[in-house]
């Protein structure tokens, strides 16, 4: 006996909201019902005289829903009951509920936005916050407010946030089904950190099958994991069945997986988060959660979406949880202890605050809005959206004013990202569309042509593959090159491949393709220009890329012999992405392709250790240099520049400073007047530039003497001559240079018999800083020195002259210096002088 559904009794209530009101809220747990119950019975009501288009999160799902519906109403999939997604469609012109993907349903409203025919869209596990769901719903919305008033929209939710969706749409009804309850038994056994996690999911599934009845449902992060634990639980006894669930796997291997055992066997499921909701899994009593998921996490700085694994949140644990219970008592089994759950994350964020929105962006400015001025339960994030729009601009989608272009136009037309589309009209106009709709698929079909990274191997592998999901991979490839633009006038032969350099204007004859006719390296590259990568060393392990980023590959890879790469996926950090699937592309077809883009940029290169300039020219293609060699013809202008950089980051202790530049700065310091380090450098320009005109080397400057006077100007002059004069003269007549670096303060080297006569102690600057006397023998030898002169005088002057008079007879040694007459001569020369006067 088949049991009755919760939902069911609350269905009077939808329908009597949905017969006054446009939009309703249905909050329903998981097992209610409400995936396969409401949509038929709303094809009862008066006001639906069209089709109900039925959303799902996932493929699976969309299949599944639609083929139990019709199993219910004893019909074939295609009749009443149908279902379409991106690579499997089964519906007829007698379809009245269609279930559809998310991202079908983002398509089909922005080709036909008043829903001709479509009497209701119900938007099943909107808790999910998937992107082209919220999407969706603000389009949907969006239409319902302008164009179809009598179009009914449904939200429907498993967990009770239905009051934020009934705000969103205009406080609409919020109905609730209180869902099926069986009882639930959690049991925390933990984890050893050291054990993998295929391993100890395979102990904990092992354990679980010896201490209960019913099927096994056990959730792993990702496809890789899924297979390992596979392998570890290869010698289950013969009454187990053993199914993996997840995207890859062709329908027929997941309808085994979730449909009923039917040879009576013990079923295990090794499922992704694809099994938390919507399905409903006949015979699961028992759940193995290792509480991890993967999911996309948009890199905004490397412009890169990689795969993450981390801890399940709350509430996609309780959801997986409830997978042991739909149909009877069940027990789940958490590997972790009970006190780590209050730690996990309360809910998944919602992927709009996450993912790459350039599809999203790209899809607003068709619908005439800016994306905020839609309705959402959460905005987009400006930053995001801003990113986004410079994308599509690379891309040729919008103009500078962010509207789109006729290039634009035709991406948003085709069923697929910005980026792929972009890489198939591009490469259509080549010739190579059917290569680049194969490459497509290939890079939105996991599993298909395997895991190597060399595309042109996966291609290969997928053209030799006969299961059903690779048939079907390849009916959508040929759907998809039957999109393809056709060749550019002029046809696209089989010439040589420098002959493929796109024009920037779209005019004349097009590039033909490669010699060989491969294709995939020139569609890789036309999608994504800016992951071409060049290798940087011998072992092919690291790669710089045009767009800047690094990128990481095996070394042991085949393609790691090659000296470019067109590089599609990658994942990791931006500084190092490691390159997921790329193809091996040769110098001359990148010069071809992006001709127009390769920059010849003449600069010069400053070299420290001689403080001279090598002029260099070379070819850029973004980030990449293609080559380069000295340049002989170089700009003065450049070289000049370059010497002015190289001062400014290496110093100006580069520069062939004079004694007399030094003494100046020294002065000007000692004065208050900025001369200092930074304000020569900041005032470069100004002082600087004049003297590098002409040179190739900083040695060969004139004097920087004069050109820091005329940087300091008459003005400042005055004040540094008034207050640090660069020299003293002596009551003998005689001129000393003033030192204002010395150590103890500015210093003079001179004669004691220079001074005699003087009986006050010199001074310079405002504050009257006594001069450093470093007073000398005849012969220049050091005396004495001293910055009171009265004192030295009046003190030890008496025993130093005695010493002196010893050593040089000939010279004055007064016993009163200060009433002395001050000279430069010995006594005799003096005496002559006397004389002659």
């Amino acid at each position: 006996m088949t049991p009755v559904l919760p939902i069911l009794a609350v269905l009077p209530d939808l329908l009597a909201a949905l017969r006054d009101t446009a939009s309703a809220v249905l909050v329903a747990p998981p097992g209610a019902g409400k995936t396969t119950a409401v949509a038929p019975a709303l094809l009862g009501e008066p006001w639906c005289t069209g089709e109900i288009l039925l959303l799902s999160p996932r493929r699976l799902a969309a299949r599944a829903a639609a083929e139990r519906m019709a199993a219910t109403a004893g019909e074939a999939v295609g009749g009443t009951f149908g279902y379409a997604t991106r690579m499997d469609s089964r519906r007829s012109a007698a379809t009245r509920v269609t279930v559809i993907t998310e991202g079908i349903f983002v398509a089909r409203i922005q080709a036909d936005p008043e829903l001709a025919g479509v009497s209701a869209v119900l938007f099943d596990e909107v808790h999910e916050r998937s992107l082209d769901g919220d999407f969706g719903l603000a389009l949907a919305l969006d239409v319902q407010a302008g164009f179809r008033p009598d179009l009914r929209i449904v939200a429907m939710s498993a967990t009770l946030d239905g009051a934020r969706f009934s705000a969103l749409m205009d406080d609409a009804a919020v109905i609730e089904s209180e869902g099926r309850s069986y009882p639930l038994e959690l049991r925390h056994v933990g984890r050893n950190a050291e054990l993998r996690i295929e391993e100890a999911v395979a102990s904990a599934v092992r354990l679980a099958l010896s201490e209960n009845e019913g099927g096994v449902l056990a959730f792993l992060p990702g496809v890789a994991e899924i297979e390992r634990t596979a392998e570890r639980l290869a010698g289950l006894p013969e009454t187990i069945a053993l199914h993996e669930l997840h995207g890859n796997l062709d329908p027929a291997a997941q309808r085994a997986a979730i449909a009923p055992q039917r040879d009576g066997r013990r079923k295990v499921v090794l499922a992704t988060s694809i099994a938390e909701t919507s399905l409903t899994l006949d015979g699961i009593r028992i759940v193995v959660d290792s509480g991890l998921a993967r999911r996309p996490r948009y890199d905004r700085a490397a412009g890169m979406t990689r795969l993450v694994t981390e801890r399940a949140s709350q509430a996609a644990v309780t959801q997986r949880a409830g997978r042991a219970a739909r149909q009877g008592p069940g027990v789940a089994y958490r590997l972790w202890e009970a006190a780590a759950t209050a730690g996990l994350p309360r809910y998944d964020p919602p992927e709009i605050l996450e993912a790459d929105l350039s599809a999203l962006v790209l899809a607003c400015a068709l619908w005439g809005v800016a994306p905020r001025e839609l309705r959402w339960i959460d905005p987009p994030p400006v930053a995001a959206t801003d990113e986004a729009l410079a994308r599509l601009a690379t891309l040729e989608a919008v103009d500078a004013d962010g509207r789109p272009t006729a290039h634009g136009r035709q991406i948003a037309g085709l069923p697929m990202p910005p980026r792929l589309a972009h890489m198939l009209i591009r490469a259509g106009e080549r010739g190579l569309g059917q290569v680049a709709a194969e490459v497509a698929v290939l890079l939105g079909e996991r599993g298909i042509g395997g895991p190597d990274v060399d595309l042109e191997a996966r291609l290969r592998r997928w053209k030799t593959e006969r299961g059903p999901k690779a048939q079907a991979a390849r009916g959508m490839a040929e759907r998809w090159a039957r999109l393809a633009p056709l060749p550019l006038a002029g046809g696209a032969g089989g010439g040589p491949v420098a002959n493929i350099a796109e024009r920037s204007d779209r005019t004349g004859p097009p590039p033909t393709p490669p010699a060989g006719g491969r294709g995939v390296e020139v569609a890789l590259a036309l999608g994504f220009p800016d992951r071409i990568a060049r290798r940087r060393d011998a072992s092919g392990e690291t790669w710089a890329s045009v767009g800047g980023r690094g990128f990481r590959l095996d070394p042991a890879l085949p393609l790691a012999r090659s000296e470019w790469l067109a590089v599609a996926e990658t994942q990791g950090s931006a500084a190092g992405a490691r390159i997921l699937s790329a193809a091996a592309i040769d110098a001359a077809t990148v010069e071809a392709l992006f001709a127009d883009r390769i920059e010849t940029r003449r600069t010069a290169v400053f070299d420290p250790a001689t403080g001279g300039v090598q002029p260099i020219r070379e070819r850029r293609l973004g980030a990449i240099r293609l080559s380069s060699g000295p340049d002989s013809g170089a700009d003065p202008a450049t070289i000049a520049a370059a010497l002015l950089d190289g001062v400014r980051t290496h110093g100006l202790a580069l520069l062939p400073w004079s004694e007399g530049a030094r003494a100046l700065r020294d002065r000007a310091a000692f004065a208050g007047v900025p001369l200092d380090d930074a304000t020569l450098l900041d005032r470069a320009e100004e002082w600087l530039v004049p003297l590098l005109a002409g040179k190739r080397r900083l040695d060969q400057i004139g004097s920087l003497t004069e050109s820091l006077r005329a940087l300091l100007g008459w003005d400042a002059m005055r004040t540094i001559d008034r207050l640090a004069p660069a020299e003293f003269t002596s009551p003998a007549g005689s001129t000393h240079a003033i030192d204002y670096a010395a150590e103890g303060g500015p210093r003079v080297d001179l004669r004691v018999q220079t001074l005699f006569g003087l009986a006050v102690h010199p001074v310079v600057g405002e504050r009257r800083v006594p001069l450093v006397l470093s007073l000398t023998s005849p012969a220049g030898r050091p005396i004495q020195t001293t910055r009171d002169l009265p004192g030295f005088w009046a003190g030890s002057w008496s025993a130093v002259a005695k010493e002196m008079r010893g050593r040089y007879p000939k010279h004055p040694w007064p016993d009163d210096p200060a009433s002395a007459s001050a000279t430069l001569r010995t006594k005799k020369a003096d005496a002559r002088a006397a004389g002659s006067r």
